[in-house]
């Protein structure tokens, strides 16, 4: 904007013969302020013209033009702020991304499209390569919550990187919770195939979907199952609903106080989800958990591995979660392999286009 109103002195100017008076000056040659009426008007054309959305219409002060973001416009963008732009009545999808994982971002947003709830999608990125790159793309539904991680560390899971991503989820869960929103979670390396709402429309606390390949009746119960070996459930933490009631609260701050006694250890590489299972397990009771059912939510173990289950369920499958596998290319032939791999034929139905 300062190039607009910086002004050099004009060399050589030729003298005027026939000079007025300074009572008989023209209006037009004084120079205009800043700070009159005229040069506040000035300003503002000026600003509306370049793009700049003010505060008071609800947008983050950025502005959203088509050339790349500076590394300062998205830096203080806040979370509550975020939350707000992006909320549909009251609700938030999720997802937590660093660099590594664009693509799968990509390829579960076409799959939401599909379904017509990506205008809710908030990503949590966790470096400032995806903030900005979501943002140019996408702007206002990526924040960064600091610290920035490491992008490269994160990905490889059983790594201490890895665990220090996962282990934000549920803080980030928890501060969307304290500002009134219902959340929706979701990883990335899953694919929508109906719209999960419908099974949400009850008012539970938490909804979650269990991690088990054993094959389940279709009427099977929606109570937390009962502990396995080691003494806890096998729920997934990969896909989570939360109402913004004490209950789901709780649970949230029981899985943060988990983390923090079973940290991660070259001897004991911890993830998130054993401290996930605790947390449901020492609140059950003191909330309402919901199981989600096993026919619309598979685990990949059962999905990807027991086809003629998934054949006598066919058309009952809501959402696909690529789990019991790891690494990037592995997960990506599977989802080709099924025809889940949406990116290489669809990417432009995504709001991120082609990355």
């Amino acid at each position: 904007m300062s190039k607009f109103l910086h002004q050099r002195p004009l060399q050589n100017q030729p003298t005027n013969p026939y000079p007025l008076s300074p009572r008989s000056s023209s209006p037009f040659q004084r120079p205009i302020s800043l700070f009159s009426r005229t040069g506040l008007l000035i300003l503002l054309s000026l600003m509306l013209i370049m793009g700049v959305f003010l505060p008071w219409i609800g947008m983050p002060l950025f502005v959203f033009t088509n050339t790349k973001p500076s590394v300062t416009k998205w830096r203080h963008y806040s979370l509550e702020q975020a939350a707000s732009f992006v909320a549909r009545n009251g609700t938030l999808i999720v997802c937590a991304v660093s660099e590594p994982y664009l693509p799968f971002l990509n390829n579960w947003l076409i799959s939401i499209v599909r379904q017509k709830h990506h205008d809710k999608v908030l990503v949590i990125a966790e470096d400032y390569a995806t903030l900005y790159k979501v943002n140019e793309r996408w702007p206002g539904h990526a924040v960064l919550v600091p610290p920035a991680l490491d992008s490269q560390a994160a990905h490889k899971f059983g790594s201490q990187g890895f665990f220090n991503f996962t282990s934000r989820r549920p803080r980030h869960l928890l501060d969307i919770l304290e500002l009134g929103y219902n959340v929706m979670y979701n990883d990335v390396d899953m694919v929508w195939l109906g719209d999960p709402f419908t099974y949400l429309e009850e008012h539970h606390d938490v909804y979650f979907t269990d991690d088990m390949t054993a094959v389940k009746p279709l009427n099977h119960s929606h109570d937390l199952p009962a502990p396995g070996k080691k003494g806890r459930t096998y729920i997934c933490s990969c896909m989570i609903f939360l109402r913004p009631t004490d209950g789901a609260k709780l649970v949230m701050k029981k899985w943060i106080e988990e983390l923090k006694a079973q940290p991660w250890s070259k001897a004991k590489k911890a993830n998130d989800q054993p401290a996930f299972n605790w947390a449901l397990n020492r609140t059950n009771g003191q909330v309402d958990l919901y199981l989600l059912p096993q026919v619309a939510f598979p685990t990949g173990g059962l999905y990807f591995k027991n086809q003629s289950w998934v054949q006598a369920t066919k058309g009952m499958h809501v959402i696909i979660h690529n789990n019991y596998i790891t690494g990037f290319e592995k997960k990506i032939k599977r989802f080709h392999d099924f025809g889940l791999w949406l990116v290489d034929d669809y990417a432009l139905e995504s709001p991120l286009g082609r990355l």
